[in-house]
C-alpha cells in the first residue's frame, strides 16, 4: 500500500510539472510545408486600437440543448441529426452543452476571462416556433432577455446573430425553407421580434450567419439539412447542385436586406445599433505561379466571398459570376438592387481556411485528397479546384478538420482583400478558431498549446493588417466551449473550455488561461478591473441597474 501511495504521489507530481511546463511553452512553431512553416508570435492587446472588441462566440443550436422545453419547436437540424448516418457517432444536440440551463454559469466564465463581447445567436424555433403561422413564444423572449441582461451587468456587450443555420422544421415542410421566396417574410418577422424585444439593449446585430456556407453545404454538397445535391457533388435523393445554391443565396440576401431596411427605418434611429452580415471567408492562393492559377485564386474569392458581400455593398453579384453563369444566376430588379446596395453597416468575417486554387477552365481537375472537394470544373465553383496540398506538402499544419490548416498569413491576406474590394468598410472577425485533431488524449485536449499558438499567430497577422490600414473592430474566438460541431458531432473541439459530456462541467484549457492573461494585460494597466457581481435572485434577473452598477435586491 505504501508503494502504491508513493507511486500515486509521483504520478501526481509529474503531471503537475507537465502542466507547468506546458503553460509556459514560448513561441510554438506551427509546422506545415517546409516553405510554409510559420511561427507563433508574441502578441499583446495593446497592439490593437482603443475600443477594439475581443470576445468569444457560440450559436444557439450548438450549445443550448433543451430542444423540447418551454415551447420550442422542432428544427431542421433536430430532424436531420436524428436521421441515422448524418452525424458522426450518431450524436445529436438534444442536450448539447446544456447552455439553456447553464447560461449564467457560462456568462460568469466569460466575465472571468475578461471578454468585451459575446457573440451568440437566438433560436428561431424558440422565439417563433411556427414562424409566421404562430405567435411569439414568451419563454423564448424571457430566456434571451436573461442572457442579455446578465451580459450587460458584467460589462459584456451582446453581439446577436438572428439566424445561425437552424430554423423551424415547419417552414421546411410547408414551403421548402430557403428554396422558397416565402421565407423572406418569415425571416423579417423573426428579425422584427428580436429588434422589438432586445434592441433597447443590443447594439450589434448580425442578420444571417454564413449564407455562402449554408448554400454550399445544404444545397450543393448535401451535407447539411435538407441534404439536397446532385452529382458530382454528392448522391442525394433530390436537388440540383448547379442551380439551387444560387436560388437559396438569393433569398437569403433579400431577406437580409429587408430586415436591415426594417431596422434602419423603425428601430435604428431610436436604438442606435449597427447591423451587418457574416460570411465564411476562405483565402485562396494560386497553386502554381502560372497566370491561370493566379486568375483562378482571384476568381475563387469572388465566387465564395464576393457572392455574399458584393450584393450587400454594391447591389449586385460579382461581375466574375455574371461572366461564367448563364440564366441560372438570379437577377435583382432595379428596386431590389437599391434595397441591396449598402445594406450592411459592417462586414463579418468567419475565417478558418486558406487553400491553394487551381484553374479548371484550361486544364482538367480531379480530387485525390480529403481537402479537395469535387466539382471544381463546374460554374457553381467558378471553375476553380481548391486543395490544401501542393506537391504532396500541406499548406500548413493539419487540424481536426481536413480543410482547416494553420496558415496565419491567410488572415492578413483575406482582410487585405476585403479592405481593397469593399473600400475598407468596417470589419469584425466574427469567428476564428482551432480544431483539435481527432483522437487526442485528455491531457492534450486540456493543455492545448497548439490552440494558444494558433490564436497568437492569427492575432499577430490581424494586427499587421490593422497597422496597414484595415478597419477591423473586433475579434471573436470560436468557441467559448466545446460544442456540437454540426455533422462532426462532438468529435471536433474548438473551445477554450472543455465540457464533460456526462456532468456538463466546464473545464478550462490552457488556451482559456492564455486568453484571460492576454485580455487582462490591458484591463489591469489601462482599465478598471472587472468586479464580479452576485445574482440577486434564482431566476438570474437583476433589474436594478443604474449608471453601470447594480443595486443588490
Amino acid at each position: 500500500m505504501k508503494v502504491s501511495s508513493a507511486l500515486s504521489s509521483l504520478v501526481f507530481l509529474l503531471l503537475l510539472l507537465l502542466t507547468s511546463v506546458l503553460d509556459f511553452v514560448p513561441n510554438i512553431i506551427v509546422e506545415g510545408g517546409e516553405e510554409n512553416a510559420e511561427q507563433a508570435e508574441d502578441v499583446e492587446r495593446s497592439q490593437f486600437p482603443d475600443g477594439f472588441l475581443f470576445g468569444v462566440a457560440t450559436s444557439s443550436y450548438q450549445v443550448e440543448g433543451a430542444v423540447h422545453e418551454d415551447g420550442r419547436s422542432l428544427s431542421n437540424w433536430d430532424v436531420f441529426a436524428h436521421t441515422k448516418g448524418n452525424i458522426e457517432n450518431g450524436d445529436n444536440a438534444d442536450i448539447a452543452d446544456d447552455h439553456y440551463h447553464r447560461c449564467l454559469e457560462d456568462i460568469e466564465i466569460m466575465h472571468s476571462l475578461g471578454v468585451d463581447s459575446y457573440r451568440f445567436s437566438v433560436s428561431w424555433e424558440r422565439i417563433l416556433p411556427r414562424g409566421k403561422f404562430g405567435d411569439v413564444n414568451p419563454a423564448g423572449i424571457l430566456f434571451y432577455n436573461k442572457i442579455i441582461d446578465n451580459l450587460l451587468l458584467r460589462g459584456i456587450e451582446p453581439f446577436l446573430t438572428i439566424h445561425h443555420h437552424d430554423l423551424p422544421q415547419e417552414l421546411m415542410d410547408r414551403y421548402g425553407g430557403w428554396l422558397s421566396p416565402l421565407i423572406q417574410e418569415d425571416f423579417v418577422r423573426l428579425a422584427e421580434a428580436c429588434f422589438k424585444h432586445f434592441g433597447d439593449r443590443v447594439r450589434y446585430w448580425i442578420t444571417i450567419n454564413e449564407p455562402n456556407l449554408v448554400s454550399e453545404f445544404a444545397y450543393e454538397r448535401g451535407k447539411y439539412p435538407p441534404a439536397r445535391c446532385s452529382p458530382p457533388f454528392g448522391n442525394c435523393s433530390a436537388g440540383n447542385s448547379d442551380v439551387e445554391p444560387l436560388i437559396v443565396m438569393h433569398h437569403m440576401l433579400l431577406a437580409h436586406a429587408k430586415a436591415v431596411k426594417l431596422y434602419r427605418e423603425q428601430f435604428q434611429p431610436k436604438q442606435g445599433g449597427t447591423i451587418g452580415l457574416v460570411v465564411s471567408t476562405h483565402m485562396y492562393e494560386p497553386l502554381t505561379d502560372d497566370e491561370l492559377d493566379r486568375e483562378a485564386a482571384s476568381r475563387g474569392l469572388a465566387f465564395y466571398v464576393g457572392w455574399s458581400f458584393d450584393p450587400v455593398v454594391f447591389g449586385d453579384y460579382p461581375p466574375e459570376m455574371r461572366r461564367y453563369h448563364g440564366s441560372e444566376l438570379p437577377t435583382f430588379t432595379s428596386d431590389e438592387r437599391q434595397l441591396m446596395r449598402d445594406s450592411t453597416d459592417f462586414l463579418g468575417l468567419n475565417h478558418y481556411v486558406t487553400l491553394y486554387a487551381k484553374d479548371c477552365i484550361h486544364s482538367s481537375c480531379t480530387c485525390f485528397v480529403p481537402s479537395c472537394f469535387p466539382g471544381g470544373d463546374r460554374a457553381i465553383r467558378g471553375f476553380v479546384s481548391t486543395t490544401g496540398f501542393r506537391d504532396g506538402v500541406a499548406i500548413g499544419e493539419p487540424t481536426g478538420n481536413p480543410r482547416f490548416f494553420v496558415v496565419p498569413r491567410g488572415m492578413e491576406e483575406v482582410v487585405d482583400y476585403i479592405k481593397e474590394r469593399y473600400h475598407n468598410k468596417p470589419m469584425f472577425i466574427t469567428e476564428n478558431g482551432y480544431a483539435s485533431p481527432k483522437g487526442q488524449q485528455v491531457v492534450d485536449l486540456q493543455h492545448d498549446i497548439k490552440r494558444v499558438a494558433y490564436h497568437k499567430s492569427y492575432l499577430s497577422a490581424l494586427a499587421r493588417a490593422i497597422r496597414n490600414g484595415a478597419d477591423v473592430r473586433g475579434y471573436f474566438i470560436w468557441s467559448l466551449i466545446d460544442n456540437f460541431e454540426w455533422t462532426d458531432g462532438y468529435d471536433i473541439k474548438f473551445g477554450l473550455y472543455a465540457v464533460d459530456r456526462v456532468t456538463m462541467d466546464r473545464i478550462p484549457k490552457s488556451s482559456a488561461k492564455w486568453y484571460r492573461d492576454f485580455l487582462h494585460n490591458i484591463s489591469f494597466n489601462h482599465q478598471e478591473p472587472r468586479i464580479a457581481i452576485p445574482f440577486s435572485s434564482a431566476d438570474g434577473f437583476l433589474p436594478n441597474i443604474k449608471n453601470g452598477t447594480a443595486e443588490m435586491a
